[in-house]
């Protein structure tokens, strides 16, 4: 039996792409509206793994997703670096002049702000997905629309790619993490954490976790809060961790523990290949 992977998106979507370099061919999309729905289906067993985006070069965090995985059994085992190209597509046959309206997804259309610029009469409107935006085009014959989304989507839905390559930076990546029900099983060849936590008022608090993460030789790759909703001025911390031995970073958990409250794993795994 293939493995259910849930993504954000439809088929030819980015999320698509990222769970077949992940898994391979041999897999059952379950495609999923929105986020949330993908939460969701993982929480009920509609899908046994899932691929979603967290982070993009360009655009940022998704930080919403960062409190999502916290407040589930899910864990990170996994991460893809997915070279994002967006391009223009609609019916054949049609230009950019003939276009009035670009739908996608809002963080496409963030990517794209230096094109889409250049053409400010052209109505932006928001969709769920890269992908159904092209799609809803092609089963619709929708005539004077285009939408932002990938080669491969403009090959799935047949249509005519009519500006390619038009996002803002061209080393533009996004960030995935393959997500599972947690098991108490580690992976192969782990040097990368994600851990999350609250750290007291005290003064110089936070200041100590980050000096005794250094003292152990791991490296803080990344760190970002997020507000505890009801408690005002509260955060939550999120930091991303590499390290060389698996070894020294548990001991370096176990000695940042009585700084911290609510200190979680949120995944342990290997680091994945950045494209260069």
């Amino acid at each position: 039996m293939n493995k259910r992977v849930a993504i954000q998106g439809a088929l030819a979507s980015f999320h698509e792409t990222a769970a077949l370099e992940f898994f391979g061919n041999e897999i059952e999309i379950v495609e999923c509206a929105t986020f949330q729905q993908l939460f969701n289906v993982m929480k009920t067993g509609e899908a046994d793994y899932a691929v979603c985006a967290f982070e993009n070069a360009i655009a940022g965090s998704i930080l919403p997703n960062y409190a999502r995985l916290r407040n589930t059994n899910l864990e990170i085992f996994g991460e893809v670096y997915l070279c994002i190209e967006m391009n223009l597509m609609a019916l054949a046959g049609q230009t950019v002049e003939d276009i009035e309206e670009i739908h996608s997804h809002p963080m496409a259309l963030l990517q794209c702000e230096e094109f889409l610029g250049e053409h400010p009469k052209i109505q932006l409107v928001e969709s769920s997905d890269t992908a159904s935006s092209a799609k809803e085009i092609k089963e619709h014959h929708i005539k004077h629309r285009a939408a932002i989304a990938s080669k491969r989507a403009a090959e799935v839905f047949d249509l005519e790619i009519i500006a390619s390559d038009i996002h803002d930076n061209k080393r533009n990546f996004t960030r995935f993490l393959a997500l599972r029900r947690r098991n108490g099983e580690l992976v192969k060849g782990i040097n990368k954490s994600s851990i999350s936590f609250r750290s007291s008022h005290a003064p110089g608090s936070l200041a100590k976790i980050l000096t005794t993460i250094g003292d152990y030789g791991v490296n803080l790759n990344k760190i970002q809060s997020l507000p505890v909703l009801g408690e005002e001025w509260k955060y939550y911390f999120y930091v991303d961790l590499r390290f060389e031995e698996f070894a020294d970073y548990r001991k370096m958990m176990d000695e940042i523990e009585p700084l911290t409250s609510e200190l979680k794993i949120l995944g342990e795994y290997q680091q994945g290949a950045k494209p260069v």
